[in-house]
């Protein structure tokens, strides 16, 4: 049976975020650091509706996430376990650790805007 464990996974650092990653049989499976409050709506333009169309089931360890839907808002700490249906958008507290499990090809199909939002807003190398 594979594993991951935040020290064994792939790590890439965006300087506000730290990615640590691994994938299995179709699952992505992210430890995620946020350094500084973020609101993910901006990254998320280009997508249907510009929110993330990914499922996301996760569990906070430090911190706050928010996910903002069309109707509401639902907000969770540490301790909590959280399930992201498609069509919302995060917002990441400052200093906040979290698990994630995520489709493969849903979340391949995000960060790909979320890259192309990110490049246009940092500019012309």
């Amino acid at each position: 049976m594979p594993k991951v464990s935040r020290e064994s996974a792939e790590v890439e650092d965006h300087g506000l975020v730290e990615d640590r990653h691994a994938e299995f049989e179709g699952y992505t499976v992210n430890f995620v650091t946020f350094r500084q409050e973020m609101d993910g709506s901006p990254m998320l333009k280009g997508l249907p509706d510009d929110l993330c169309q990914c499922p996301h089931w996760g569990y906070v360890f430090k911190g706050k996430v928010t996910f903002r839907f069309a109707d509401r808002e639902e907000t969770y700490g540490p301790g909590d376990a959280f399930y992201a249906p498609p069509g919302h958008a995060p917002i990441h507290g400052a200093d906040t650790e979290y698990l994630q499990f995520s489709p493969t090809e849903e979340l391949r199909q995000t960060a790909e805007v979320i890259t192309k939002n990110m490049q246009e807003a940092l500019g012309p190398a």
